[in-house]
Parts: C-alpha cells; sequence; structure tokens
C-alpha cells in the first residue's frame, strides 16, 4: 500500500501552485498578505477546501475571502493547467481558525502565573 493517497499527493501540489500564484501571478492588494495554511480534497478529487490565514483581524479575513471569490476563475483555471488532471477539483475557500486559537490560547496562558513565584495551598498551611 502506498504511504499517501493520491488524493493527499494531488493536494500537497495544489497548496504549493496556489501559494506560488498568490505571490506571483494575483495582483489583488486584498490577497497580498494571505497565506495557503492547507488544502483538504475529497478521495475523488473532486471537491477541494483550501484553509488560509490572513493577519490584520476581521477585516481583512473577510476582504480576503471576497479576493479568493473574484479570483477563484482565474486561480482554477491556472491550478488545472499545472496540474493536469482530468478534471479539476470545485475550489471553496475557507479561513483557518485554528491559527486564532492558538493566539487565543497562548494568550489565556500568558495570563496565567505559571513562573512558579505564587504561593500554592500547600504552602500556606504550613
Amino acid at each position: 500500500m502506498k504511504p499517501f493517497s493520491r488524493a493527499e499527493r494531488v493536494s500537497v501540489k495544489i497548496q504549493s501552485n496556489l501559494s506560488e500564484l498568490l505571490h506571483k501571478k494575483v495582483s489583488d492588494p486584498r490577497l497580498e498578505m494571505a497565506t495557503i495554511t492547507g488544502v483538504k480534497l475529497t478521495d475523488d478529487l473532486r471537491h477541494a477546501q483550501i484553509f488560509f490565514c490572513v493577519s490584520g483581524g476581521k477585516k481583512a479575513k473577510y476582504e480576503a475571502l471576497a479576493g479568493f471569490k473574484s479570483a477563484s476563475g482565474f486561480l482554477k483555471k491556472s491550478l488545472a493547467a499545472k496540474l493536469g488532471l482530468k478534471f479539476m477539483p470545485a475550489l471553496t475557500f475557507l479561513y483557518d481558525e485554528s491559527l486564532d486559537y492558538g493566539s487565543h490560547i497562548n494568550e489565556v496562558l500568558k495570563s496565567l502565573n505559571v513562573d512558579g513565584d505564587s504561593e500554592t495551598p500547600e504552602d500556606t498551611e504550613s
């Protein structure tokens, strides 16, 4: 058995080619700071979920979504030429919430006093 499925191999190619297209061919200012964080492709290679992140808060997130929506035809056509698949998957762009969640968790951990300077309940009993 192969270590990776065809869908996984194609999704890696889509991610790398799409990242290259964003940096070299797309001139939409809404997509300048967008980074492709992952691609999830169905086993039949018909639908691809493209995950991206962008800095700048909610406004930048919605602007990037609009930018991807307007550029999706160009991106799909360009990817089809590079990938050479029988059928080009339908592209759906989704904001990757995991980075925001990780940042939130990091802030929560920083707000806690975890450096050991505070007294613990065992210390106060003696």
